[in-house]
């Protein structure tokens, strides 16, 4: 049997106990990876699709063997046993529970199975309860601080859930859906390291539970972490390494699993997604626009993931895309977070912040946790020149995830525009320690340096190095570095950086103050160093201006012409940059 048939069997009876656990997320994943296993021509007919009815029968076989993958290009991943089920011993009050808690009645649902003791009942029971809990959480949250205030508000049950939970698993007769359960409540309670000690060992045991992934890589905030977990070898192990590495922004690493993984999962929107997340943090925006693009093709009323499209449509300007991509989200499901983010970046675009911070706020009433609204809105009020308001957004993204570069640096901005530059250099630093490839962190960091409380030219130098070094999109880094280097009295490593941004203006077909500034600093420095020919060039270039830099070039002309017939040099004064 092949790789991509095995994947197929056990994902089809993963998405039946997933779903019968209420597990709905980790079944929607399971569910969308099956579909994007690429189909066998040979069996693709439309009497036999992948949604077959009669896959209850593979089911029943493989309640009783082991599911052996054979994966692709050698490697061995372990087998992992299927669970027993336990429907005979729960039964009816089992299906009324459950009935219960897709009505979102949490409490009614975990009392209706009080004196159920087999395993997916404790779990439903326990899991019901704690949702109970979060619900309750919530509305306390909202009736004592608002919905977006801060608040100490924390799930009630979790005391007795851990208490619980916790003896069972010493005594053995924990699954390991309940082992997901305890995970989640023990890090809630703050217990990590515990947290990611039972995470593992229930995905271990159970390895197609993408929540309980989730929720693992959560607690894996640096690459040493992630190392030490000792995880099975599974195949759902490299989806959950591929998602890691992007978390711990090591983006190429993680591109690399994600395309291994295509090799089997050649359909998967899920994978696409990740690579376009990938490449955004690359910011290669064309790339990353082509596939959500295709994204949308197959799959058009997909929200999940757009507002990172409607960021990078942001980005280039695409009013009419990103016009179009509000009115399909609003049309298919105004009332998502990400809806109302996409929404917010069109009123953004057009200028107009104030609707835009209203749908910010929107989707963080939607979910107070969603972490792009928090920056988003940070941004919004920046343009709006309220930095009390901006560094409070920023503030509430960096407790979410303290490794969101994006909010450290508007935190940085909204520091100097407070003429802060100290502040602001402190968390400059913070973003940039998390995304290194950014030339516009390097620069801002470098501006920072430049400023006449800190004045700190040489380290500014080196910042602004580190921004040629990581493809300076907005052809800052190379201009400045000319400039420093010439208030520095370094004429040479002046030279050397005017002749690079020229080269780029050149190739890039720009003009304006830059390259008349470049123009006349070469034409002088040339002609200082007695290079008559290459300064004449720049003059004959600076003609074709009509402001005062033509006269300047006609003044230097004379001068080395009369020099050349041995005439008095004519001195002309050195325009600084």
């Amino acid at each position: 049997m092949s790789s991509k048939e095995n994947y197929r069997i056990e994902l089809r009876t993963a998405i039946r106990q997933l779903s019968d656990r209420c597990l709905y997320a980790a079944s929607k994943w399971a569910a969308e990876q099956l579909v994007g296993i690429e189909q066998d021509p040979a069996k693709f007919t439309p009497a036999n699709t992948r949604f077959q009815r009669g896959s209850s029968s593979i089911r029943r076989r493989f309640r009783t063997n082991e599911i052996t993958s054979t994966p692709a290009a050698g490697v061995s991943y372990v087998s992992t046993p299927v669970m027993e089920e336990d429907d005979i011993v729960d039964g009816d009050f089992y299906l009324l529970a459950k009935s219960y808690f897709d009505c979102r009645e949490y409490r009614r649902a975990a009392h209706a199975l009080r004196d159920q003791n087999g395993k997916k009942s404790v779990f439903l029971r326990c899991y019901a309860l704690y949702l109970a809990g979060e619900k309750r959480k919530e509305e306390e949250m909202i009736e004592l601080e608002g919905p977006l205030g801060k608040s100490d508000v924390v799930n009630g049950e979790l005391v007795s859930l851990d208490r619980e939970l916790s003896t069972l698993r010493k005594n053995g007769t924990i699954d390991p859906f309940g082992l997901y359960l305890y995970g989640l409540v023990l890090k809630d309670k703050g217990s990590k390291s515990l947290a990611r000690t039972v995470l593992v060992e229930s995905v271990n045991n159970y390895p197609w539970n993408w929540s309980a992934w989730s929720e693992l890589q959560s607690l894996c905030t640096t690459v040493d972490i992630l190392t030490t977990l000792n995880l099975n070898n599974h195949w759902m192990k490299d989806f959950f390494l591929a998602s890691a590495y992007q978390e711990l922004r090591k983006h190429n690493e993680s591109l690399a699993k994600y395309e291994y993984l295509q090799g089997n999962f050649a359909f998967s929107n899920y994978i696409q997604a990740q690579i376009a997340k990938a490449q955004y943090s690359l910011r290669e925006f064309e790339q990353v626009e082509a596939i959500f693009e295709d994204l949308l093709r197959n799959d058009p009323y997909r929200v999940e993931d757009m507002d990172m499209y409607s960021n990078v449509l942001y980005a280039k300007e695409c009013f009419s895309a990103l016009s179009y991509l509000a009115h399909r989200v609003f049309i298919t499901d105004k009332y998502r977070p990400e809806s109302c983010c996409i929404i917010g970046n069109y009123y953004s675009l057009k200028g107009q912040h104030e609707k835009s911070v209203v749908y910010f706020r929107r989707a963080l009433k939607l979910n107070r946790n969603y972490l792009s609204a928090w920056t988003l809105m940070g941004h919004e009020y920046v343009e709006m020149k309220n930095t009390p308001a901006a560094v409070e957004a920023y503030r509430h993204a960096v407790d979410i995830n303290p490794c969101d570069y994006r909010a450290w640096y508007g935190l940085g901005q909204a520091y100097e525009m407070m003429s802060m530059p100290f502040y602001a250099l402190h968390y400059f630093k913070k973003s940039v320690f998390l995304q290194q490839n950014d030339s516009r962190l390097w620069i801002a960091m470098a501006k920072c340096y430049e400023t006449d409380q800190l004045h700190m030219i040489e380290e500014a130098i080196k910042c602004y190095q580190r921004a040629v070094n990581c493809n300076d999109r907005e052809a800052i880094a190379l201009h400045q570095l000319a400039k420093l280097h010439f208030e520095l009295e370094r004429s040479d490593e002046a030279a050397y950086y005017y002749k690079k941004d020229l080269e780029r203006m050149e190739a890039e077909d720009r003009e304006g103050p830059n390259m008349v500034e470049t123009l006349l600093f070469l034409a002088q420095y040339y002609r200082d160093q007695k290079r008559f020919e290459e300064a004449e060039v720049y003059c004959t270039r600076l003609l074709d201006y009509t402001g005062p830099e033509k006269e300047t070039a006609k003044s230097l002309l004379r001068g080395m012409r009369m020099e050349q017939s041995g005439g008095p040099s004519m001195d002309v004064e050195h325009f600084p940059p």
